[in-house]
């Protein structure tokens, strides 16, 4: 392919987008170019402050229970308070506790504020994938759920490599750059961002609002597909965090260096900067159900495969696969996830998908350290691959169907309509009587990630 077909397509993946979108997708890039404090947290612990590597394991896990409770908690604030102060409340709450974490020093300290920064980075999310759903018109959506992706992870190794260097500066301050990096998030969402939360509908012939629907978190779960999908994504999801615990652990049993896995997980952020633009390019409208088996199996083959390696180049080769499984799987998802959703609870469906991701954030560590501490790390890689292949089977069997019906009511409903178009019979969703709207106790009826 020439350099001129490349700037092309590259041209193609990024144009046709709302301006809302783009400052949303530079939030984002800012956002994860100063979060510093998940990925040098276990360092500060453990060589900072002294405390024992069982201790930074459990703080670690201690940040993804915090995101059990937030993701359902921003899925909720979302529907109902709104897109914009969700996602500045949460921003500023994260900045709060990167700030805090710089001068707190006692472990029970530590802990607490760890699991609170969890309830606000996750808490986030479903605010962030509901407004993308929000703004961009249907056919084009799984493309801008991959490139707010790609901002997230070319955001994750500028911090990888910018924390690295100013290291020499001390940890603490590295988490106060993260807790301006993400206050100035907040504040570009802020200014620049508009409301998107979907306006309620109205009787043409009365002029009163129509009463949606109610929705709870158990309301949510008793969609069908819908709670097919998420099981099915928390299996992907328990793939696809054992690597970042069995994966140093293995390399480490093979005889390897800690520098040699810090080469090769830094493949991981090298192959979606890289080729991220042309993944989504080459799975543009594919079918949801046929992009989720194959990613199932790329998690399935990449890590299973890890069983073999014995050298830092097969681990890389691994640790390639997985991630072409991680580019098509997480914004294939997070689409299919707001094919599925009613339009007024995209925030709650979106939180409740969002759970699977922490719950596996939680587990897979956990799980990941027994299991190689036990039975070893080839028992790990052959379950992930199986695990992964019975994925893979979910999708085909269990969602082709819904995923086409609902991607086809999409694009008939859907397609070329964004946020902007204007629709006369409807009022704004604050104004909807208190007996119509959805309420705290009901809710009204959307992953991620």
């Amino acid at each position: 392919m020439s350099i001129d077909s490349l700037r092309r397509s590259a041209r193609a993946t990024v144009s046709g987008l709302p301006g809302g979108f783009w400052w949303l997708w530079l939030s984002t890039l800012v956002n994860r170019t100063g979060a510093f404090v998940l990925t040098f947290l276990s360092l500060y612990l453990t060589q900072e402050l002294g405390h024992s590597a069982w201790f930074a394991g459990l703080v670690v896990a201690l940040h993804g229970l915090g995101g059990v409770a937030g993701s359902p908690l921003g899925g909720f604030l979302t529907d109902r308070w709104g897109r914009r102060p969700t996602m500045v409340s949460m921003h500023l709450a994260a900045a709060g506790c990167a700030l805090l974490l710089a001068f707190v020093t006692s472990a029970w300290g530590i802990a607490t504020v760890v699991l609170l920064m969890g309830v606000a980075m996750q808490g986030v999310r479903p605010s962030i994938n509901a407004t993308i759903a929000d703004l961009v018109p249907a056919h084009e959506v799984r493309r801008a759920y991959a490139l707010n992706y790609w901002a997230l992870n070319l955001g994750f190794a500028i911090a990888a490599i910018g924390g690295g260097a100013a290291i020499v500066l001390g940890y603490r301050t590295l988490f106060v750059v993260d807790a301006a990096a993400t206050a100035l998030c907040a504040l570009i969402v802020f200014l620049r961002l508009p409301e998107t939360r979907p306006e309620a509908k109205v009787d043409a012939a009365t002029g009163e609002a129509v009463a949606e629907q109610k929705v709870g978190i158990l309301t949510v779960l008793r969609d069908a597909p819908f709670r097919t999908l998420v099981l099915l994504n928390l299996l992907v999801c328990l793939v696809f965090t054992a690597p970042w615990i069995g994966l140093p652990l293995t390399m480490a049993g093979e005889g390897l260096a800690p520098s040699a896995y810090g080469v090769v997980i830094a493949v991981n952020g090298v192959v979606i900067v890289a080729f991220q633009l042309l993944v989504n390019k080459v799975t543009d409208k594919r079918s949801p159900a046929m992009l989720l088996t194959v990613s199932s199996l790329l998690f399935a083959l990449g890590t299973g495969a890890t069983a073999l390696a014995g050298s830092s180049v097969a681990f890389a080769a691994t640790v390639v696969v997985w991630t072409i499984g991680e580019m098509v799987h997480v914004p294939t998802n997070a689409a299919a996830t707001a094919r599925l959703a009613p339009e007024h609870a995209r925030g709650r469906y979106q939180g409740v998908m969002g759970m699977s991701w922490a719950v596996a954030g939680f587990v897979a560590p956990i799980a990941a350290g027994s299991i190689v501490d036990g039975p070893g790390p080839d028992v790990l890689w052959i379950a992930c691959a199986v695990i992964g292949a019975v994925a893979a089977v979910g999708y085909q069997t269990r969602l082709r169907s819904a995923l086409a019906d609902a991607d086809a009511d999409a694009e008939a409903n859907g397609k070329g309509k964004g946020k902007g178009d204007i629709v006369t019979e409807s009022v704004p969703s604050q104004s909807v009587p208190s007996e119509t709207a959805p309420n705290a106790g009901n809710p009204a009826p959307e992953k991620v990630s």
